[in-house]
């Protein structure tokens, strides 16, 4: 088995594969690399389980996030390390390990193969590796997938669109230490094992890949003529100093909904049930990290 997998979603991004695939020959000889397909939901995972227990050093998402958590999934708990090419609309994970936008530079971190040994999240037994979430957040990935287009506009008019009908949602919750919250209404509940959505919006900006814990983003109601400054202090790192904003750290939390209602794990939306368990999994990935990144994990 070659050292790099590379596994490609020919349908997901928004950048020409054609492209990042005419590089990897310039920087990988042919019997270092093989190149994979996918063709239906969930064969990225399976395609990098094969890969792992083949004994592949660095298998490769080409693709959006859904792809990178695809790829993922099937990797924990092996030898084998995660790579990215990012080509989607957000890119948080990449962006978090430091990892270019740029693919000819996204390559040449590869060929580096820095690679660290990082922690992942489970939402209800599903694993995550960059945010899960309920709430506003939630409403938003669920509308994004049923938008039609993808990219960074989409994503602003769905936010937008969204924001005018959403009115928070009353859920209590449950944190390992003992901590209880009862009664009380909620815009939106991120647990971050990384920094970002996406974009480099920072809804957990000091979330450690590494740190054995999850932030948790707990936000209550707010008014949304300031949702404006609200993004400015997303893409400035400054969300936690909100007032309608509390950051905790742990390592599991219990959400209990009234109803069942929109989940998502790193920007892939599903229909979950009322009781949505979050919590972190210690040392369970292998990832290969940008270099400048290194000590920020």
């Amino acid at each position: 088995m070659n050292k790099y997998i590379f596994i490609v979603n020919p349908i997901s991004g928004t950048k020409n594969k054609k492209q990042i695939l005419d590089l990897i020959p310039e920087f990988f000889s042919d019997d270092e690399y093989t190149i994979h397909y996918t063709e239906r939901a969930g064969h990225a995972t399976e395609l990098a389980r094969q890969a792992a227990e083949a004994g592949s050093e660095i298998v490769v998402a080409i693709g959006g996030d859904g792809t990178v958590n695809e790829v993922a999934q099937g990797l924990i708990h092996t030898n084998s390390a995660l790579g990215i090419i990012p080509c989607g609309s957000g890119n948080g994970l990449a962006r978090h390990l430091g990892i270019s936008m740029k693919p000819r530079e996204a390559m040449e971190t590869l060929r580096e193969a820095s690679i660290e040994t990082c922690d992942y999240g489970l939402v209800n037994d599903h694993p995550f590796f960059c945010t899960a979430g309920v709430g506003f957040d939630a409403e938003v990935s669920d509308n994004f997938a049923h938008a039609g287009k993808r990219g960074l506009p989409t994503y602003f008019k769905t936010t937008i669109q969204t924001g005018i009908k959403y009115k928070g949602e009353e859920m209590d919750l449950e944190f390992d230490d003992g901590e209880v919250i009862t009664g009380q209404r909620f815009w939106l509940i991120t647990a971050g094992n990384a920094s970002q959505y996406g974009n480099d919006f920072f809804i957990t900006p000091d979330a450690s890949l590494r740190d054995g814990m999850l932030d948790v983003n707990i936000w209550s109601p707010f008014n949304k003529i300031l949702s404006p400054i609200v993004g400015i202090e997303l893409h400035n790192r400054w969300v936690d100093k909100n007032n309608n904003v509390r950051v905790k750290k742990c390592k599991k939390v219990i959400i209990h909904r009234k109803r069942e209602g929109a989940i998502h794990w790193d920007g892939d939306p599903s229909w979950g049930p009322k009781d949505v368990t979050m919590q972190i999994v210690e040392g369970g990935i292998k990832m290969v990290v940008g270099r400048p990144n290194k000590n920020r994990l």
